[in-house]
């Protein structure tokens, strides 16, 4: 039967193994991509079977910057060594800088660029069969500026949280340190205009539960209670925008009273914390002792 392109490929990111290797094993298996799998395992071929289904929740995250264009990436991978990797840290500076100079749509299209040696997703399968464990383009965000505003970058511990920041006014180093608030202090939005309306009414049944359930509230006037909701909702709110928050630099001071001082103003921002939101594998080390010893 006709082996297609597709079948190659798949084959190809199921167990990292060359091109021609893929081929011939479909057709010696007429097709089946179990078989095929298997028979590339049997040949000592097939690198990265089984990796698809291991937990990626480690890794680093990047950024870089070419005049008015800016990309931000995250790079999984199942452990933090290897984030100290050489091959690593070369596919993540390929990848941000292949993805910032061609501004893909999305993950798909992205893993379809060309790099030196193949696609972007040839470079990751090699990746994952070369180091030994699951390497994947998380996300990726691509963000342009115009000639009257500013980036400010920030990578935290190499790489463990990144922010970028578009601020207009202001000049590089006050970005920098906007980009650096955002890093630290997480917000979501920039300011409460930013808020969805249906955000606001969430967090304010969130925090009505909370008040109406806690006991020195018990008994005292409801002009007393509906107070006390409406200060925390506030607060939580405010702990959501930049605006808002106090400046990690001078907490005296709110982020908007520093951008005010110097006519600067966060037009956008993007903040990555790598591994966010991906449920971590838990592993007891003992358990996984004995089963390497057979015990």
């Amino acid at each position: 039967m006709a082996i297609t392109a597709a079948q190659v490929k798949e084959l190809r990111e199921k167990t990292a193994a060359g091109m021609l290797d893929c081929k011939n094993a479909l057709t010696a298996c007429d097709g089946d991509m179990e078989k095929a799998i298997d028979w590339l395992r049997e040949k000592g071929i097939a690198k990265s079977i089984k990796k698809a289904s291991r937990i990626a929740a480690e890794g680093l995250a990047k950024i870089a910057i070419d005049g008015n264009k800016a990309c931000m990436v995250e790079v999984n991978s199942e452990t933090d060594f290897v984030t100290k990797n050489a091959s690593f840290l070369k596919l993540l500076d390929t990848a941000v800088k292949t993805i910032l100079a061609a501004a893909p749509a999305d993950n798909e299209a992205a893993l379809a660029l060309p790099v030196e040696g193949g696609t972007l997703n040839d470079a990751f399968v090699n990746a994952t069969a070369t180091i030994g464990e699951k390497i994947v383009l998380r996300r990726f965000v691509v963000v342009e500026k115009n000639d009257d505003e500013v980036f400010g970058d920030y990578t935290h511990m190499g790489g463990s949280k990144a922010a970028l920041v578009v601020m207009k006014g202001g000049n590089a180093d006050l970005a920098h340190y906007m980009a650096m608030q955002v890093a630290s202090m997480t917000p979501t939005y920039i300011s409460a205009a930013d808020m969805p309306a249906d955000v606001v009414e969430h967090e304010r049944k969130v925090q009505t539960e909370i008040v109406r359930n806690d006991e020195k509230f018990a008994g005292k006037p409801e002009n007393v209670i509906n107070g006390a909701i409406e200060g925390k909702v506030s607060k939580s709110l405010k702990e959501m925008c930049l605006v808002d928050q106090e400046y990690f630099m001078d907490t005296a001071k709110k982020v908007s009273a520093v951008l005010k001082e110097n006519g600067a103003e966060v037009v956008r921002f993007e903040r990555y914390t790598v591994g966010e939101g991906i449920e971590k594998r838990e592993e007891n080390f003992a358990e996984e002792v004995a089963k390497q010893m057979n015990i």
